[in-house]
């Protein structure tokens, strides 16, 4: 798509209350996951840090939300929690590089994070 911008996944990675806290979770750099997550995937995907996505019982959570195009073939918001180990957070940005939701499988190790929030909590993810 010469000189038009593509629309791109966006990725979603709470630091609110619980999420991205030494208290939660000790042995994780919070700072650098994200920073990793930035560099990974600049010009790839948005990543954007909010809050709170309000479950907290599986910090860190990150949520994946297809392109445009990802949406269009049936993708959906990926939700992925405990995400505590710089591997896990490689393996979303692989993911997402190669077209997240709805264009790339995900590798089969992200089925360790992936759950189901409550509509509730869904429906307070901020669109694109």
């Amino acid at each position: 798509m010469a000189g038009a911008a593509r629309a791109r996944c966006t990725v979603t990675v709470c630091r609110g209350c619980c999420c991205g806290t030494a208290a939660e979770v000790p042995r994780l750099d919070h700072e650098a996951q994200l920073a990793d997550l930035r560099t990974a995937l600049a010009g790839v995907a948005m990543v954007r840090r909010t809050d709170c996505l309000d479950a907290c019982e599986r910090a860190n959570v990150i949520v994946v939300q297809p392109s445009a195009e990802g949406r269009k073939a049936g993708g959906r918001p990926v939700w992925l929690g405990q995400v505590n180990d710089r591997g896990a957070a490689a393996d979303i940005a692989a993911w997402v590089a190669a077209g997240g939701p709805g264009l790339a499988e995900p590798p089969a190790v992200l089925d360790l994070y992936a759950f189901r929030p409550s509509r509730r909590v869904r429906a307070e993810l901020p669109d694109e």
